[in-house]
């Protein structure tokens, strides 16, 4: 059963999703109740990493933007959002023109500006991933279903977080890209927000040889800087490459996010004892292979599925500042893969480990916590090998297979 799939039925998915959506939104509203003054249990804020983001939107408010790359700045910034209460740091580590969607959430309530981001942006993930699987044999509400309680969701809303955003941006303008290349341009474009997640995507873009697509993402990016400027003052850029060297520092080598919350190839060198050469050294080779598969593959007449699901989760692994709440990206190769499956059918093991990568991100920091074991990192190269493999079969002609005879995830 676990080579065909065919364990995978409609009924056990819509039973595993209800009990992990129940749980989750359970543990969420249990944590908001005990809190104290928007403050947990813990002494943390809720939405935790939301505070960085309402913190520098009030300073820009206060017609200080620039602060918002001084640390202890940006830390007072949040202990004043809190009326006072010292809370832990949370730095502000974006690009410049990300401030002004901050300053137009601290016009609200920090409870109000919480709500609205993740709901408008968690909205957005949803429609992303609905528009993605709208021609494959699906019932509606089973996607939105496994959607909204893929596990990565509850991590993100947990932080406060943007991996929401992050993957309606990916997922919708890949989604596009065929269709309405310049508008998946923009919103390629508008990721720059998140530059660690974009450095494979103009390498899958060239071998496919989108220029308009390539043309508008450089335009956005181009137009965000102006504005930037235009709105915030030419200082604004100075104050936030001064600050990269803090986040290379701090935040990524020396990891003072936690190793356990990371998910790249680096990370697990660092938990294991190794110093920065092997680590950086790790995450290069991985990075150039990633861009040579990629470059092969969407150079190719595959699937276009199938360069959309690769590319996704290539973005993930590429970078190593990966947090377990990025990986609501994974939804989106997740949707890739399955509407090719869903045209194609399955081969073997490829049910499988699309439900084991649906569930990983419930498991991953407490397993590397636990063991050390980078349970996130092993399922997103098992998916990424599995998409090449199944890509390199479908360019050779070899037959594919579907769960014969059993239940498929399509069928009631």
């Amino acid at each position: 059963m676990l080579r065909s799939g065919a364990f995978v039925t409609r009924r056990r998915l819509r039973v595993y999703a209800v009990l992990i959506l129940g749980i989750g939104i359970a543990a969420l509203a249990v944590w908001a109740a005990l809190s104290d003054g928007l403050v947990d249990r813990n002494g943390k804020p809720l939405g935790t990493d939301f505070s960085n983001v309402y913190a520098a939107g009030t300073l820009v408010r206060q017609g200080h933007p620039a602060d918002a790359y001084d640390p202890e700045r940006q830390h007072a910034a949040e202990i004043a959002v809190f009326a006072g209460r010292t809370v832990p740091f949370f730095g502000w580590h974006y690009p410049p023109f990300f401030l002004a969607v901050a300053a137009l959430l601290a016009h609200l309530p920090y409870p109000a500006a919480l709500l609205v981001w993740l709901l408008a942006t968690g909205l957005a993930y949803g429609a992303t991933v609905r528009a993605i699987l709208a021609r494959a044999p699906l019932v509606r509400a089973d996607i939105w279903l496994a959607t909204l309680a893929f596990p990565a969701v509850f991590v993100n809303v947990g932080h406060g977080q943007n991996g929401f955003l992050t993957a309606a941006l990916l997922g919708s303008g890949l989604n596009l890209l065929e269709r309405r290349p310049v508008v998946a341009g923009i919103l390629i474009g508008l990721m720059a927000y998140k530059p660690q997640f974009g450095v494979l995507i103009p390498v899958a873009l060239l071998a496919a040889g989108r220029w308009s697509t390539i043309a508008a993402a450089g335009a956005t990016v181009a137009a965000l800087g102006v504005a930037t400027v235009a709105l915030m003052g030419a200082e604004i850029w100075p104050a936030f490459a001064a600050s990269t060297r803090f986040t290379q520092q701090v935040v990524l080598e020396e990891g003072a996010l936690g190793w356990e919350k990371a998910q790249s190839i680096f990370a697990a060198a660092r938990l294991w004892g190794f110093g920065l050469p092997v680590a950086y050294g790790l995450q290069l080779a991985l990075a150039l292979a990633l861009a040579a598969t990629l470059a092969w593959l969407w150079h190719s007449t595959a699937d276009f599925d199938l360069k959309a699901a690769a590319l996704a989760c290539a973005c993930l692994l590429a970078t190593p500042y990966v947090l377990d709440y990025d990986l609501v990206v994974l939804a989106v190769a997740i949707a890739f893969f399955v509407r090719h499956g869903l045209s194609h059918g399955f081969r073997d093991y490829e049910i499988g480990l699309l439900v084991a990568a649906w569930f990983m991100p419930l498991l991953a920091r407490s397993v590397m916590t636990a063991t050390a074991i980078p349970l996130g990192l092993i399922a997103l190269l098992a998916l990424y090998l599995m998409l090449l493999r199944r890509a390199r079969a479908d360019l050779a002609g070899v037959g594919h297979t579907a769960p014969a005879g059993a239940e498929t995830p399509q069928r009631a």
